[in-house]
């Protein structure tokens, strides 16, 4: 086997986003580290675990980062490529109790956005290209 052949043969790893909507707005959150992506924001998620579906990285993510259990819907956008050689991949998705407060564990702020705010925000590159499928959306 070629290095070109082992090249082709590898996946590159999926990181999820959750696309979280309540009462027509987007919630996003605001990196706390590392330094060069703090003060910036993102959609909830992070990677995918070895074996496990992205709907499920989507829900143990929101747990994880938010403290609350989410519904996952649909793709949203397409794959994103990340300059480190993973793909981000955001689903939509809606709080399993409407009523719970998602609550910032690992990120310096949360923030329920409007179409405007979405279109403002200082987001981190990669999230920035999904801005009109977000729009979208919402």
């Amino acid at each position: 086997m070629t290095t070109d052949d082992k090249a082709d043969r590898t996946v590159a790893t999926v990181v999820v986003g959750a696309a979280v909507v309540r009462d027509g707005r987007l919630l996003a959150q605001q990196r706390a580290f590392p330094p060069e992506a703090a003060g910036l924001w993102e959609l909830p998620g992070g990677r995918v675990e070895a074996g496990e579906p992205d709907v499920e990285a989507v829900r143990r993510e929101c747990l994880e980062e938010l403290g609350v259990a989410v519904v996952v819907g649909d793709r949203i956008g397409d794959d994103v490529a990340l300059p480190n050689g993973m793909v981000l991949r955001v689903y939509a998705a809606t709080l399993r109790e409407p009523w719970a407060e998602p609550r910032a564990v690992e990120h310096r702020a949360l923030r329920w956005l409007t179409a405007t705010g979405v279109a403002e925000l200082d987001w981190l590159p990669a999230d920035r290209l999904l801005v009109p499928a977000l729009l979208a959306l919402l």
